[in-house]
This record gives C-alpha cells, sequence and structure tokens, in this order.
C-alpha cells in the first residue's frame, strides 16, 4: 500500500527540520573542531609585524551553536594579535556559528625588542569556549632581535658584525669614497623594497664555515615565502663603484642577485667574488655591463638568467659552477652564460671591447628548453676575445668566433637534482666526467674551503672529496 504525505503532515516536516537548524544547541555533548591544534611563526624580527596565519574553527552539529569566547589567555599583554571573522581580540565573546559552518580566526604577532643575540621562543594560547566546554590552540613563535636600517645612507667607513643580524628596510646607500665591511657570520635580510646601492665599496669576509658565512637574502623567514625567488631587489655596484670584494658570501632570493655597471677607474678588477653562491634570483645573478669582474670558485644556481655580461668588459672565470634546472619556483628557458659585446638601448646596437675567459668551469642546465648553455654575441669590429679551456658544457652549436680548448659536453652528474629548489646539491656524484679534469691553477681550495688535488683538480666549484 502506498503512503500519501497530505500537503498539511509535508509542510509540517519542512517546518521542524527547519526549526531544528535553526534553534541554538545547548547541550554539551555539542561538537566544535579546529583545523589545527598549534600554530607555528617561524623566526620573526623584533619590533616588525608578523604575517598573518589563520585557522577554522567547525561547528559539527545540525544546529547552530553559540560560541560564548574566544580568547588569548595572554590578553592585552601578549605579543600575539587575534581577529575572529572582522572583530578583533583579545577576547570576542557570544558568536553565533550556524550547522556545519565555520569560524576564521586570522592571527599575527608582533615581537618586542631586547638586546637577546640568540633567537628566542614565545608562547601563548586560544581558548575556545562553548556549551560549557573548552578547546584550545597553542602558538608559539621564534623571535630574533635585530638592528634595524630604513632608507639608511652610510657616508662613513663602516663595519658590520655578526653579533646580531641586519634588517634592511628601504634604500641602502653606500656613498662614494666610502667602505663597508661586513664581517664573518654577519646575516642581512632585506625587505621587498631594500636594494643596496654601493656607489663606494662594499667587502665582504665570510669564511669557510656556515656559521661564518656571510648571508644576504630576503626577510621572509617563513615557509614558503623564505624560497621565493625575488624577494629582494638586489646589490647595485654602480658606476663610480670600486674595489668591491665577496668572500664566502651567500646572495638567496633576489630579484637580480648583483649588478655591475662601468669599468673601474684606474683599471683593475671592480667586483671580486671567491667561494660565493648565488642562489635563485629571479632573473639575472649576476649582470655586468661593460664592466669588470673576477670569480673564483664560486657557485651561480638556479637563476632565471645565472650570469649575463654585456657590452664588453673584462672578465675571468676559474672553477665556477653556472647550473639552472626547472623547479617549482621557474622553467629553466635562459643560458646559464650570455656574455655580449653589444646592447641595443633604443633600437641603436652600441658594441665594446670585450675579454672574458672561462678555465675550470661547468656550464649545465636541464629539465627546460636551453639547447646551448653559453651564448656568445659578437657584434661589429670592437675588440673581441672570449676563451673556454677544461670545463664541461651543453652545447650544439659553438661559435667559430670564440676559443674553444678541452671543453666536455656531457652531464656533470651532480650529487643532487632533485627537482625542488632548496634541495639541490651541485657537488660532483661519483663517477662525473668533471672528477681529474680541471687544469692546475693558483685556486687551492674549493667553495667549501677544501683543499684541491694537486695537477689534476676536479671542474667546478666543488672538488670531490
Amino acid at each position: 500500500m502506498r503512503t500519501f504525505f497530505t500537503p498539511f503532515i509535508y509542510i509540517a516536516l519542512i517546518a521542524l527540520f527547519a526549526c531544528s537548524k535553526e534553534s541554538l544547541l545547548t547541550d554539551s555533548g555539542a561538537r566544535i573542531t579546529t583545523s589545527l591544534d598549534t600554530l607555528h611563526f617561524d623566526t620573526l624580527f623584533t619590533a616588525t609585524g608578523s604575517f598573518t596565519q589563520k585557522f577554522t574553527i567547525k561547528n559539527q552539529n545540525d544546529q547552530k551553536l553559540n560560541i560564548s569566547s574566544i580568547r588569548l589567555a595572554g590578553g592585552n599583554s601578549s605579543v600575539f594579535n587575534i581577529n575572529a571573522n572582522g572583530e578583533p581580540g583579545p577576547s570576542i565573546t557570544n558568536m553565533e556559528l550556524g550547522a556545519n559552518d565555520s569560524i576564521h580566526v586570522f592571527v599575527n604577532a608582533t615581537l618586542p625588542s631586547g638586546q637577546q643575540q640568540l633567537p628566542f621562543i614565545v608562547q601563548d594560547s586560544i581558548e575556545i569556549n562553548w556549551n560549557g566546554n573548552v578547546q584550545w590552540v597553542q602558538l608559539d613563535a621564534w623571535g630574533q632581535n635585530a638592528r634595524y636600517i630604513r632608507n639608511g645612507i652610510i657616508t662613513e667607513n663602516t663595519s658590520w658584525n655578526n653579533e646580531l643580524p641586519y634588517v634592511i628596510q628601504g634604500a641602502l646607500t653606500i656613498s662614494e669614497n666610502t667602505t663597508l665591511q661586513v664581517n664573518e657570520g654577519t646575516r642581512i635580510y632585506l625587505h621587498a623594497d631594500a636594494v643596496m646601492f654601493v656607489d663606494g665599496s662594499i667587502r665582504v669576509k665570510g669564511d669557510s664555515a656556515a656559521k661564518d658565512r656571510v648571508v644576504f637574502s630576503g626577510d621572509r623567514l617563513d615557509e614558503p615565502y623564505k624560497n621565493f625567488p625575488a624577494s629582494w631587489p638586489g646589490i647595485y655596484l654602480r658606476p663610480k663603484s670600486s674595489n668591491n670584494l665577496f668572500e664566502y658570501a651567500i646572495i638567496n632570493n633576489a630579484y637580480q642577485a648583483i649588478i655591475t655597471e662601468g669599468q673601474q677607474a684606474g683599471g683593475g678588477k671592480k667586483l671580486t667574488m671567491n667561494q660565493c653562491i648565488i642562489n635563485n634570483a629571479w632573473d639575472a645573478g649576476l649582470l655586468a655591463v661593460n664592466s669588470s669582474a673576477e670569480m673564483n670558485n664560486s657557485l651561480i644556481s638556479n637563476c632565471g638568467k645565472n650570469v649575463q655580461l654585456v657590452y664588453g668588459g673584462n672578465y675571468s672565470f676559474n672553477h665556477c659552477t653556472l647550473a639552472s634546472y626547472s623547479n617549482i619556483w621557474s622553467v629553466h628557458k635562459d643560458p646559464v652564460l650570455l656574455v655580449s659585446n653589444m646592447i641595443k638601448i633604443n633600437e641603436q646596437v652600441l658594441t665594446a671591447p670585450l675579454t672574458a675567459n672561462f678555465t675550470n668551469t661547468i656550464f649545465w642546465g636541464d629539465g627546460g628548453t636551453v639547447e646551448n648553455e653559453v651564448v656568445a654575441i659578437k657584434e661589429g669590429d670592437a675588440s673581441y676575445s672570449v676563451s673556454f679551456s677544461d670545463g664541461l658544457w651543453k652545447m650544439v652549436l659553438i661559435p667559430s668566433y670564440i676559443t674553444v680548448l678541452n671543453m666536455i659536453n656531457t652531464d656533470p652528474l651532480f650529487l643532487n637534482n632533485s627537482g625542488i629548489e632548496y634541495a639541490y646539491d651541485f657537488r660532483l656524484a661519483d663517477g662525473s666526467p668533471a672528477i681529474d679534469k680541471g687544469s692546475n691553477s693558483s685556486l687551492i681550495v674549493d667553495l667549501d674551503g677544501k683543499n684541491r688535488k694537486n695537477g689534476q683538480p676536479d671542474l667546478g666549484a666543488y672538488e670531490k672529496q
């Protein structure tokens, strides 16, 4: 026998269902869930506000629920700030939460300044109360005191040390005839607007131990932002700059890591880099415009355009590794080296004399669209001398106007090219064709500060131990 609902019964059922959804659930057995139980903030610099994170509080019931309070246990004295669905803390009361609906809780932190040199941890918690129940979300943040410079101009010889890191906000200018010396172990964190303009000199003197290297990086140290390229603009050695030195320095995540423009007055190399790493720049790792540079035992890796030497100049590279692989941040689509005696400005082609020598150096990339990892361009009649000797490269077409001697054209077999940007290791694996293929030079240690083999060193920045 079939059963039919009369219109009255049907309407009554609808009304009953709607009533149960809209009535307030007061039972102590009512359930909520939070999207996490602990909210972590990676290293934050004191006196600057953090990024904002969030979690959700979900009503798991088929009736609406009153959240009697969401509050910071530390109250007004807490370093944390909360906001729930647009209502600011430190205590938010009587929030009605619909059936199977969620509240979004936003959290940030501002850590007070102090004199403590080592990182420290601060903690608090958020208490959620409903129907006589209590649930907690824990908060913790690692803090770091720092020295802050905003829109700074260095007008006298200055030395930076490793007692506290430096946080640069806005442009920093090193004036003409002035030297900034950066000593071993110093950490320099630069904001998204923090370009370094060098009209005088910068002298960076790190050492081989990891703690003693000098690091330049963006000031976002939280995941995933700490690995983003283009986190800060870069270092610009302007035309009047001279005698710039980087030793055991690491330059991470810039837009253009180092730009050097113009020759040095009186001759000599305007830029010298020994045992340095330039990594994960969005555009150029090194861009030199009619300049002069010497690079030894250095790695330029996973940049959009690792090295660009344009409009002539004078350059030497010995025991370097220029390598790029497509990764989670970018596709490898530009050669790791462009060397050219020309530049185009407003459709006008300008040329200048060019001398560039590359010895014991690896040029390699993969996972993208590049067939020739070295592109050499020659225009006009300006003097042109570009040579590659005792190295390894990925090349299909070799220009007739460059000098080539003992170049290997095969995969160098790096220790790790897993495809995750921060997991790369450009040391040589067992069986690498770059082992024992170098020529003797005055460079007796590698990028790790370890001794090179006498007689037949390995190619690239690292000596296989």
